[in-house]
């Protein structure tokens, strides 16, 4: 039997991999170091099944080293990493999908294209790999930009379409790398209550990268602090919650505001 005799893939299929169990992380005890540079000191990290965990700290932390270390694209010096039970690097790989700040998209495929890309990856052809793709622009917005090239796309457009190729992999953990730092602030705020919207209706477990402390708790149920390179948590908070759906509501709220300052004076104790 061939791919394109078989039924049309079901969404559930994408997600076959997001059984109970299979998103949560465990850093213990990590060191990294290139050469003589320590850049994770002893570091411990914890999300669970579908939760939205934060990583906010300096630039050159350490914070995309975590990242390339939970999804087994690199190995700890000392400690152990699981996720959903897998220690060794092939096995976290399986589990993860990883975001980075640039979108990658491929300037000669159209939208719909590009984000079926994961399935093709996982031997779909192009035609099932659209038709399970398509569902998810038509929920999230982008079904009449399906067949646009991405120099047709918005920065936010495109930053959409990289977020669905990335769920479209079908793994239970997204590393999701400061998504949208390359956008200009209005963008960014847009983009932000979109990436709620789409947690909210696709939930994952995640970790997501971010220099922007109002982002983060926006966004995550709880957020880690680092300290400056060798990166270590000094600070673990969890946002007021219930979060506004209105992201302005959210964010202006006395809580939230006082909640920002106490992530904001981490930031300032972990660098003394």
């Amino acid at each position: 039997m061939t791919a394109d005799s078989r039924a049309p893939a079901s969404e559930p299929e994408l997600i076959s991999e997001d059984a109970p169990g299979a998103g949560v992380v465990a850093v213990r005890g990590v060191h990294r170091s290139f050469g003589e540079l320590r850049v994770l000191d002893g570091l411990d990290l914890e999300a669970a099944e579908h939760e939205v965990v934060g990583l906010v700290g300096p630039s050159g932390c350490g914070k995309s080293t975590l990242l390339e270390t939970v999804a087994g694209l690199i190995e700890p010096d000392a400690g152990a990493v699981s996720v959903g039970g897998e220690r060794d690097a092939a096995g976290r790989l399986r589990r993860c999908a990883y975001m980075p700040q640039r979108d990658l998209l491929f300037p000669w495929l159209t939208a719909i294209d590009n984000a079926a890309l994961a399935l093709r990856n996982r031997g779909q052809s192009r035609k099932r790999a659209r038709a399970a793709a398509m569902p998810l622009f038509e929920r999230f917005g982008l079904a009449q930009f399906a067949e646009a090239r991405p120099r047709e796309l918005s920065g936010g457009m495109r930053q959409r379409v990289a977020f669905l190729r990335t769920l479209l992999a079908g793994k239970p953990v997204l590393l999701l790398d400061e998504p949208f730092a390359a956008l200009d602030a209005i963008t960014r705020a847009e983009m932000q209550g979109w990436l709620a919207s789409a947690l909210g209706e696709t939930p994952r477990t995640t970790l997501l990268v971010t220099h922007d402390v109002e982002e983060a708790l926006y966004l995550c149920d709880r957020v880690a602090v680092l300290s400056p390179r060798p990166a270590r948590i000094v600070a673990q908070l969890t946002p007021p919650a219930p979060r506004a759906a209105d992201r302005t509501a959210t964010v202006t709220d006395p809580a939230f505001a006082a909640m920002r300052e106490r992530a904001l004076e981490a930031l300032r104790e972990g660098a003394r």
